[in-house]
């Protein structure tokens, strides 16, 4: 290779992780703007104070089964088609989607349009990852997808800042974000790998073949569990902030917005340490390990924090994000788990799968609060999936420096 091609893969390579970051960053905030928003938007439409909580689970759980949809849809497409296509079309689909939610009046009309935005927001840190992870280095794509990580997750900060000027307004410069995006990807460029095999007759994007081989479907299962803590631990322990700090009797009346914020510095922060351990230790899985029993000793550290202040509350969000801090180190583990052919497939919906499990996490959630009440059923919760995840990873191969350049076949 010449060195002036070489220093062009180089520029291309920074472009493309800048690009990454930045859609992860909106991908972020346009996900995370309803639990910001939650209660303000909810009473402004129209729902009963005494239905807020509820409203809002069964808003939330229509988004996330919207990604669920669009997880599978958009991970098919972008190994069908290519992960540069997968990119424009969820950002263009989740863009207009939260335009629309700005100028919504009632909760049905909420639930609709926020189904949408679910499966566009699909598509983004998938493709992205999958981009990175075939681009860059096998010894340097762990730098890639932690500054991914590090940069993206800063989205929840702005949307914790934005959302001071009202709920409506969060939502319009989530939808400008995106179309800013939209513009800035127009220099990127689609992966070498996915090139080389799509004049090559092999199956491609078939998400089935997943459930067809015992051995390939366990490790897609366990790609999913060992992810399931980090959304609890953001979907139910921060975000039902207001129903927490009555059961843990807080002093001071904690700031939906403020618990965003500060728990997603602290996964920014975590996700960097937690990329840079792994590229030190060459383990993806060591580090996992560590932070998943981490994130188990943060949450039990909150629930036994009763007569919460608002500083002491915002410290234990902190550090429960940042034991939380390997969502993109296990999106990264799930993509090096399979072949270029079903690669976009699995590191699309392996994600959003997570995000979706929130479904069942929240109801399980709520029958354990009818009978162990918040604080204990908050403990079993989190024994329960710290156990599955632990004993997922054990079942996972190290991915570290492993070739990417192979076929999943049938």
């Amino acid at each position: 290779m010449t060195a002036d091609a070489s220093a062009k893969l180089t520029r291309n390579a920074v472009l493309l992780v800048l690009v990454a970051s930045l859609g992860y960053f909106v991908d972020i905030y346009d996900l995370l703007i309803f639990l910001i928003v939650r209660k303000a938007s909810l009473l402004d439409v129209g729902v009963k104070p005494a239905d807020v909580f509820k409203t809002g689970i069964f808003i939330l759980n229509w988004q996330m089964a919207g990604l669920l949809v669009g997880g599978i849809l958009w991970g098919v497409l972008g190994d069908k088609l290519g992960r540069i296509k997968v990119l424009f079309g969820s950002i263009t689909l989740y863009s207009l989607a939260n335009f629309a939610n700005g100028m919504v009046h009632n909760a049905e009309m909420y639930t609709i349009v926020r189904v949408i935005a679910g499966i566009g927001l699909a598509g983004e840190l998938g493709a992205g990852i999958t981009l990175v992870s075939e681009t860059l280095s096998k010894q340097n794509r762990g730098y890639g997808t932690m500054i991914v990580s590090s940069v993206g997750l800063f989205g929840a900060a702005a949307a914790a800042i934005v959302a001071h000027y009202g709920w409506r307004e969060a939502y319009f410069v989530g939808g400008g974000l995106g179309i800013l995006l939209l513009l800035l990807r127009l220099g990127t460029f689609e992966s070498g790998m996915f090139k080389n095999i799509v004049h090559k007759d092999v199956s491609k994007g078939n998400f089935f073949t997943l459930f067809t081989n015992w051995d390939r479907f366990k490790k897609y299962l366990c790609c999913i569990l060992i992810g399931a803590p980090l959304w609890y631990v953001v979907g139910i322990l921060i975000s039902q902030q207001p129903e927490f700090g009555i059961a843990l009797h807080a002093r001071d009346k904690l700031s939906a917005g403020d618990s965003i914020l500060y728990a997603y510095v602290g996964i920014a922060v975590g996700g960097m340490i937690n990329g840079l351990l792994a590229q030190i230790t060459k383990s993806r899985k060591l580090v996992m390990y560590i932070f998943l029993v981490l994130s188990a000793i943060t949450a039990v550290i909150y629930l036994k924090s009763t007569g919460l202040t608002t500083e002491r509350y915002q410290w234990l969000c902190f550090l429960m994000g940042f034991g939380v801090g390997y969502w993109t180190t296990f999106v990264t583990i799930a993509a090096e788990q399979f072949g270029t052919n079903l690669r976009s497939t699995v590191a699309t919906t392996v994600p959003n799968f997570v995000r979706g499990s929130l479904i069942l996490i929240s109801q399980g959630f709520v029958a354990l609060v009818a009978h162990y009440g918040m604080i204990n059923s908050g403990y079993i919760m989190m024994a329960i999936l710290t156990v599955l995840a632990l004993l997922a990873l054990s079942q996972l191969k190290e991915t570290f420096g492993k070739d990417l350049d192979y076929l999943e076949i049938s």
